[in-house]
C-alpha cells in the first residue's frame, strides 16, 4: 500500500511539471462579452494556437505557453462574426500584457512586456516613416509618368531605388546595434533575408553567444548556411 501511495505521489509531481509554463500573456479587450482569444506561434510555415480561451463576459484574459527563447507570438481574437483579428508581439519568458477594444482591435493595443518588443516598436515606427517616403516617391513617379516626362520618371526611379538601398541599410545597422538581442536576428530573417550575403554574415557574426543560441539566432545560422549552398 505505501509502494503505491509513493507511485501516485511521483506521479502527481511529474505531471505537474510537465505542466509549468514560463510565460503569460495577460489582455483586456475593452467591449468584448463573447469569443475566443487565441495564443499561436509559427511552426512550419502555419500559424499555431497553443493556448486558448473562450469569453464570456469578461473581457480579460490570460494565456499561458512554453518559451525556450524571446519569439514573436501572435494574439487573435475570433468574435463570431467569421473574422479574424491578430496582433503580434515579440513575447520572452515572464509576462506580457495587451490591452485593446473591440472596435479598432489590431490598430488600439499597447503592449508592455519584453525588451524584445520595445526594441521591435522602436523599428517599426522608424519603417512607417519609410513606408510614407515610400508612397511619396510612387506618386512623384505616377505624375512623372502622366505628365509623359521621361527626366522625370527615370529620377523618380532613382529616387526609389536608393530609398529601398537606404531602407535595408537601415535595418541592417540596427541589427547590427542591437546584437545582444533576439529582435537582431529576427528582422535578418524576415526582413533583409534577400539582402547580399555578406550583410547576412555580418549581422550573424555581431551576435553576442546568448542571442546566437536562441531560436532565431539558430534559425539564421541555418538559412546563411542553405543559402550558401545554393
Amino acid at each position: 500500500m505505501k509502494k503505491i501511495l509513493v507511485l501516485v505521489v511521483i506521479g502527481f509531481m511529474f505531471s505537474c511539471g510537465n505542466d509549468s509554463t514560463n510565460f503569460t500573456l495577460k489582455g483586456n479587450v475593452k467591449g468584448l462579452k463573447k469569443g475566443m482569444v487565441y495564443l499561436q506561434r509559427v511552426q512550419d510555415s502555419a500559424l499555431v494556437t497553443i493556448d486558448s480561451l473562450d469569453v464570456k463576459g469578461n473581457p480579460e484574459f490570460e494565456l499561458h505557453t512554453e518559451l525556450e527563447s524571446p519569439e514573436v507570438l501572435y494574439l487573435k481574437l475570433y468574435k463570431h462574426d467569421n473574422e479574424e483579428h491578430i496582433i503580434p508581439f515579440f513575447a520572452d519568458k515572464g509576462t506580457t500584457e495587451i490591452n485593446s477594444n473591440l472596435k479598432n482591435f489590431e490598430y488600439d493595443f499597447k503592449i508592455k512586456g519584453s525588451k524584445q518588443q520595445e526594441k521591435l516598436e522602436e523599428y517599426q515606427l522608424m519603417m512607417s516613416r519609410f513606408n510614407n517616403q515610400n508612397l511619396d516617391l510612387i506618386k512623384e513617379n505616377f505624375d512623372a509618368q502622366k505628365a509623359n516626362d521621361t527626366s522625370r520618371i527615370n529620377e523618380s526611379v532613382d529616387k526609389y531605388n536608393n530609398h529601398i538601398k537606404r531602407k535595408y541599410l537601415y535595418t541592417i545597422n540596427f541589427a547590427i546595434n542591437n546584437k545582444d538581442n533576439e529582435i537582431a536576428p529576427y528582422l535578418a530573417l524576415t526582413e533583409v533575408y534577400d539582402a547580399n550575403i555578406k550583410f547576412l554574415d555580418s549581422i550573424n557574426n555581431s551576435l553576442t553567444q546568448e542571442v546566437k543560441a536562441s531560436k532565431y539566432g539558430k534559425d539564421l545560422q541555418a538559412f546563411i548556411k542553405k543559402r550558401k549552398a545554393q
